[in-house]
């Protein structure tokens, strides 16, 4: 029997990993109370060759690469570390088929742990080649600010768009290193795959006094948190969407953007907007210094500290007015309406 002396009154969550035994979790007071000197047990089950099934929703898009969404929902009865990122998951699938044809194709897996992933990938090895990004959510209605776990390489690209938002929004502390413990994160991260796939939380697994016990329930998770859960997987996908590399069209030296209406008509300012813009001048000047076909939009985003919508308002317009060019994937990209990125 398993519970919970320093927490009496809940009942704890616990597994028997591939092994011929068995037990009960029930709170520590109805254990307390249980004064009989034997009890008989009779447990009606069986342990034979089966099978496993999971889900799998699929958001096709343009590029021949994949972002991978994985969700454990082996759990029963645990809202927060379970449901939350179940409930999350569905909303976002929804909202990324409400879009126009997205540039990476979305996969959502809602797999038992572990053992869920493992044979996912034992029998995609053509898919999991094709992953260019990808997050396993867990954890996401819980009140604390959300966390980020890097992938086993810790550059990766997913890293660094997490790594942005995260900062942007405040919480760039929250950003953690990979280690191999956690959730399906460290399968897809296993040296024989080392795919680029990350952990987006917002408390991480075992540091909440509610993690694995009857607690976890739906008066622990709030709807806010969910929400706010779910704006930081836009984001993040936004700049996965509208990420990509540029050329300057007009290399030598710096092509006269007042023509264009790129540039404001009366000078001696220090960063004048642009009439009618989401960007400044100096944005507008960064993304064509930059623009080398060596930097992405997120490295200018970044070296230049301008927000990454602004950026890629900048790229678009500089596009429109034949100053740069680029691959057709990034175009769409960058076309779309940057008001949801950061």
């Amino acid at each position: 029997m398993h519970s919970l002396p320093e927490q009496p009154d809940l009942i704890p969550y616990r597994t028997a990993y591939y092994a011929d035994t068995w037990g009960f979790c029930l709170s520590h007071n109805e254990r307390l109370a249980m004064t009989d000197a034997a009890y008989h047990v009779t447990i009606e089950t069986s342990l034979i060759a089966g099978s496993l099934s999971y889900g799998e929703c699929v958001v096709r898009g343009q590029e021949p690469g994949e972002f991978l969404l994985s969700v454990h929902c082996c759990h029963p009865s645990l809202a927060n570390d379970n449901l939350s990122a179940i409930a999350v998951a569905i909303e976002l699938a929804r909202a990324l088929q409400r879009r126009s044809t997205p540039r990476w194709t979305y996969r959502f897996l809602f797999i038992p742990g572990t053992i869920g992933a493992i044979a996912w990938l034992a029998a995609n090895l053509d898919v999991a080649r094709r992953v260019s990004h990808g997050l396993v959510l867990s954890c996401l209605g819980d009140p604390a600010p959300p966390t980020y776990k890097r992938s086993r390489s810790g550059d990766a690209l997913i890293d660094r768009y997490a790594s942005y938002v995260l900062r942007q929004t405040g919480h760039g502390d929250r950003v953690l290193g990979f280690v191999p413990y956690g959730y399906d994160e460290r399968q897809y991260c296993s040296p024989g795959f080392d795919l680029p796939v990350g952990c987006l939380m917002r408390s991480p697994n075992g540091t909440f006094p509610e993690y694995h016990t009857s607690a976890d329930n739906l008066s622990f998770v709030r709807a806010d948190a969910m929400a706010d859960s779910l704006a930081t997987l836009l984001s993040i996908i936004d700049l996965a969407e509208m990420d990509g590399t540029w050329i300057n069209t007009c290399p030598y030296g710096e092509p006269q953007l007042g023509r264009r209406g790129l540039y404001a008509k009366i000078g001696g300012q220090s960063s004048p907007d642009v009439a009618g813009s989401a960007f400044d001048t100096l944005t507008l000047l960064w993304v064509l210094n930059l623009c080398d076909g060596q930097h992405t939009l997120l490295d200018i985003a970044e070296r230049s500290d301008k927000p990454f919508g602004a950026v890629t308002a900048a790229a678009r317009s500089l596009h429109e007015a034949g100053l740069l060019s680029a691959d057709r994937h990034t175009v769409k990209a960058a076309a779309r309406d940057e008001s949801s990125a950061l």
